[in-house]
């Protein structure tokens, strides 16, 4: 994607891709009377391209962004009833995907039901209730509200002047903001990179360190569960103990996640080459990303439940955008490294913190 931000042909092309879809297409040609003679999609296209690319590029992208682009962008939008769309999303009550996916859901249910050791159909079967079901139904639940709350965050964005939307989908665009293409994450304050600035501050681990003082306050616990529910576990108790010791332990965890969120609001740029370095191999990318990040101060796990939180994304999106125009392209450059690749990238990327 670097190509594409010093290039007005190469943003034309983007721009053109947003439009592959046949009735798109279609609409383009009878709103500016140009033909086309193509059979195919891929061939429209590229038919579209030579007609606009020869053409004043100026004219051409004000062609695209003000007299089609935005129209065909306000319909979609406004096709959506937002409030609605809201208040289905406050239906769901808990975040949980009910297991560890690795990125699959395929791949976890082949890995723990169906490639194992003495396979028994009544087995297999007696655990559709017990347990399949349930993991099916927390990833399609999770995976809906991600996909709506997206809708209703990506919304926010395309509505302001500065940003022009895709009508279509691009791979890795999701709108431009003054002409530079970005794919919009939204995610909240990761937990490994949390852990690796408690390392760094000779801090010990979470878990280790509430695992102490749980024995020291006299907090049981099942050690056999999951890492999370241990955790999800001790902190809820030592919640509902609330003495000084207990409350004492929580408030200091906070503070020094408080410290860390601190830092990378002054200094967004050392998250962003990390959210970069660390991103899962089959979804690696180095296309311009804009960072939403998402913190509940009050209850770090409950950070999902701003993703519906319209008004308080909705005034932090607006001002960053309103302000955008004062941006300098260089210090939106990141450089990073990836996995033992054998060269460098680099991106144009940004961060919007979103606190409550």
């Amino acid at each position: 994607m670097e190509e594409f931000n010093r290039d007005n042909v190469g943003l034309l092309w983007l721009k053109i891709k947003s439009l592959i879809r046949v009735e798109l297409v279609k609409g383009f040609l009878k709103f500016s009377g140009y033909t086309a003679t193509a059979k195919k999609q891929v061939d429209n296209f590229r038919e579209l391209f030579k007609l606009l690319s020869p053409q004043d590029i100026a004219q051409s992208h004000s062609l695209l962004n003000d007299d089609y682009i935005r129209k065909v962008s306000h319909v979609q939008i406004t096709s959506i009833d937002i409030q609605q769309l809201v208040s289905e999303l406050y239906k769901l009550k808990n975040f949980d995907w009910g297991g560890d996916y690795r990125n699959s859901l395929d791949k976890y249910l082949v890995r723990k039901y169906v490639k194992v050791l003495n396979p028994s159909y009544d087995d297999l079967v007696s655990k559709f209730e017990t347990e399949i079901n349930p993991v099916v139904q927390g990833y399609v639940l999770n995976s809906w509200y991600n996909y709506w709350s997206s809708i209703v965050i990506e919304n926010i964005f395309k509505l302001h002047p500065a940003v022009l939307p895709t009508v279509g989908q691009i791979k890795n665009v999701d709108f431009f903001i003054n002409d530079i293409p970005f794919d919009l994450k939204v995610t909240y304050l990761p937990s490994e990179y949390v852990k690796c600035k408690r390392k760094e501050k000779g801090l010990p681990i979470e878990l280790t360190y509430l695992k102490k003082k749980a024995a020291e306050a006299g907090i049981v616990f099942d050690k056999n569960a999951k890492p999370t529910d241990i955790l999800y576990e001790i902190t809820e108790k030592m919640k509902d103990k609330n003495d000084v010791f207990c409350s004492q332990v929580l408030t200091k965890l906070k503070a020094e996640k408080l410290e860390i969120l601190k830092e990378v609001q002054e200094k967004p740029e050392i998250l962003i080459k990390w959210l970069y370095e660390n991103q899962g191999e089959m979804r690696f990318g180095s296309e311009n990303r804009l960072f939403l990040i998402l913190v509940d101060t009050d209850d770090f796990n409950n950070s999902w439940k701003l993703k519906r939180n319209i008004n308080l994304l909705k005034p932090a999106v607006i001002s960053y955008l309103d302000s955008f125009k004062s941006k300098k392209t260089e210090d939106l450059n990141i450089s990073f490294e990836f996995n033992g690749r054998s060269h460098g990238f680099s991106a144009l990327a940004d961060i919007i913190f979103v606190v409550k």
